[in-house]
């Protein structure tokens, strides 16, 4: 199924991005289409350039009852992604903000700076359960505009000061200049990251993840966080049936020689607006393959391009999900590579003194 609108208007131009159309929100009354009103008026090519706009966060900490996730508290410090990877799952969540989940999600992004601040609150409430919170669940916590926000950086220093345990997903290279927090969390047993790895062609990564780092760049990111103490997952997410799903050995034997503890890995998963929006960037890129790629999608989700039901949605069943959950547990084995990550600490959790409130001394 192919995008018949791609919804850019008249003179944008679109380089390095994953998406190749701006189809309007499920939930917008109105949309805007190019058209030519006949003025013959020459227009100015513009690229579409990314646009960062900031939100003052009302709360920090957002929960999910998810049967098959393994956390059930998050923090996203932005809404959309730059690195446009073409497969992202969040992709539908942009059009809650009345934004498309093609080009708006990764070109108009939202920035929560103050929300570090909102996250002490939240910790210091008295009704609060500690327990693992994650980040880089929804959109990359590490994506290019965080050098300039720096919305990532303030919510480590608070989990860091209250001793929270954390796990960090992320395929950013600004990782590694919060390593002055992450070693000492990693040695008192409160950080765990996950490097998403999804494929070792690098001509294949520029197109399904235009902003990313490459995949070289990943391994170095895996080997320099796990020289400084921190247990790193390598995640192979997603593994795209017929288009990646062949490099599953070759990238289990590159990251663990980058030094990565554990690994994993997720099935595409095609929710939504995602279908389309992949289903047009493989019939771009690769034409070939499209037919064989969605093909075997629709065998590992009974036919459909997506199935949601939990316990499913990640893997999806039958012949070829089984083959690649096999290939991928023998490899895992051959490579010495764990499947599950020790269990982060809890029991350090201690809200630091409140400014002012020097009563607590007593």
């Amino acid at each position: 199924m192919r995008i018949k609108e791609n919804n850019l208007l008249q003179g944008q131009r679109v380089r390095a991005r994953g998406a190749g159309a701006n189809q309007t929100g499920r939930f917008e009354g109105t949309c805007r289409v190019g058209y030519d009103d006949g003025w013959q008026i020459e227009e100015t090519d513009r690229l579409v350039a990314t646009e960062v706009r900031t939100e003052m966060p009302k709360s920090a900490l957002s929960y999910n009852r998810s049967p098959d996730l393994p956390f059930d508290r998050s923090i996203n410090p932005y809404r959309g992604c730059e690195h446009g990877c073409i497969y992202c799952f969040a992709r539908p969540s942009h059009a809650y903000l009345n934004l498309s989940p093609g080009l708006d999600f990764e070109t108009r992004l939202i920035a929560r700076p103050g929300i570090g601040a909102v996250l002490d609150r939240e910790l210091r409430s008295k009704s609060y359960s500690v327990a693992t919170v994650a980040l880089g669940t929804n959109t990359d916590p590490y994506q290019p505009c965080e050098a300039e926000f720096g919305v990532m950086r303030e919510v480590l220093e608070v989990l860091w000061a209250h001793r929270h345990p954390t796990a960090i997903t992320t395929k950013g290279t600004l990782i590694e200049r919060d390593l002055d927090i992450l070693a000492p969390m990693a040695s008192a047993g409160l950080v765990r990251v996950g490097v998403s790895v999804t494929t070792l062609d690098r001509d294949l990564s520029r197109k399904m993840e235009p902003r990313a780092a490459s995949p070289e760049r990943r391994l170095l990111i895996i080997r320099r966080l796990s020289e400084a103490g921190v247990p790193v997952r390598a995640m192979l997410a997603p593994l795209v049936p017929g288009l990646t799903d062949h490099e599953i050995e070759p990238l289990l034997e590159a990251v663990a020689k980058a030094g990565a503890a554990a690994a994993s890995f997720i099935s595409l998963r095609l929710p939504m607006e995602v279908s389309p929006l992949f289903q047009d960037w493989l019939v771009r890129h690769y034409p070939d393959r499209a037919a064989k790629v969605m093909g075997r999608v629709r065998e590992m989700h009974g036919g459909r391009d997506y199935d949601p039901e939990f316990g499913k949605r990640m893997r999806g069943q039958g012949v070829w999900a089984d083959l690649m959950a096999q290939r991928f547990e023998k490899a895992r084995l051959r490579f010495g590579l764990k499947s599950q990550m020790p269990a982060l600490r809890t029991d350090l959790f201690c809200p630091p003194l409140a400014k002012g409130n020097q009563m607590s001394l007593f």
